[in-house]
């Protein structure tokens, strides 16, 4: 078996009533006939759903295969792992998301078959005027009036809203209320897990007219009601001039690249995924070359201990690692 070098893969679309068109107008990739993509899953290890590595020797082989056979190369410092631990995907929300909330560890350990907890953050890649992302309840909102608000179709009024800009990065833990608004695109680093619980849809029907099963009870009995409004996360500086950092959690480290010159990441025996969101640039290490351009996802695993990245131009890319 050869070594590992850079991983990419296959994306995964899926089609909602909420999705468009603009994961390939605005991140070039190649949609079928439809009008409703909303999702573009670049990574992804979580049951049947598998990405498949699309070149190079391990062409046609799974992330759970990888996980399983060559999880040493692949983690590093962070081996063994049972599968890969994050799920990473682009969404392009045409309509608005419904408000919806997700179990953290060990309340989706109880479910089912057991899934992970779901803390995920967003970056926006494109807002229409007045697009809104809701996060959290507003203050003192507690679960008897949400449950009053939801029994008058009025559950937003109990839902702090604001107005993204394009690079806002909001973090949405385990247990806070959310939805996307109408008129993003978002790209979304999570714990690798599918647990949602719908609170509310804002009455939207299906494509034969019926409203979407809710979740009422499993997410009233989820929601952290001692979490607040949740605004964008301040960035902040690192020792590089070119690195800020987005998000450090437990589940994940969020980092952003803007770079306009040749820029070198090492590997710090663990991996590295890379989404680049502006720009385009050559991508050089680990016995292997690719040419990348926004909406490109590539994963660096461990083994691979220096890459060197050199824009045209002007580049911007999501670096995405375990804690």
């Amino acid at each position: 078996m050869s070594a590992l070098s850079h991983l990419r893969f296959q994306p995964i679309f899926r089609e909602d009533l909420w999705g468009g068109r603009r994961l390939a107008s605005e991140l070039g990739k190649s949609l079928g006939a439809g009008d409703c993509y909303a999702e573009s899953w670049e990574i992804v290890d979580h049951g049947t759903d598998q990405s498949v590595v699309v070149d190079g020797p391990r062409a046609g082989t799974t992330l759970h295969e990888l996980v399983i056979q060559d999880g040493e190369s692949l983690f590093g410092r962070h081996h063994p792992q049972r599968h890969f631990p994050l799920l990473f995907k682009f969404l392009d929300a045409r309509q608005a998301l419904s408000v919806q909330v997700h179990p953290n560890d060990e309340q989706a350990s109880r479910i089912d078959p057991p899934d992970s907890g779901k803390t995920e953050a967003w970056v926006v890649l494109a807002a229409e005027p007045n697009s809104k992302i809701y996060a959290g309840l507003k203050p003192g909102v507690d679960r008897t009036q949400l449950e009053r608000e939801l029994a008058n179709g009025t559950c937003d009024e109990c839902l702090h809203q604001f107005e993204p800009q394009v690079g806002d990065c909001v973090l949405i833990r385990a247990g806070t209320v959310h939805a996307l608004g109408a008129g993003l695109v978002i790209a979304e680093i999570q714990q690798a897990s599918d647990t949602t619980y719908r609170l509310f849809d804002w009455n939207h029907v299906d494509h034969h007219g019926k409203p979407r099963p809710l979740h009422i009870q499993e997410s009233l009995a989820t929601i952290d009601y001692s979490r607040g409004p949740v605004g964008p996360q301040t960035p902040q500086p690192t020792d590089r001039p070119h690195v800020e950092r987005l998000v450090e959690c437990d589940k994940f480290v969020l980092d952003r690249w803007q770079i306009d010159g040749p820029v070198t990441l090492c590997g710090q025996n663990r991996f590295h995924l890379l989404a680049l969101v502006q720009g385009s640039t050559t991508l050089v290490g680990g016995g292997s070359s690719h040419s990348l351009r926004r909406g490109d996802t590539i994963l660096i695993p461990a083994c691979c201990e220096i890459a060197a990245m050199t824009p045209q131009g002007r580049a911007v890319f999501l670096d995405m690692v375990l804690p």
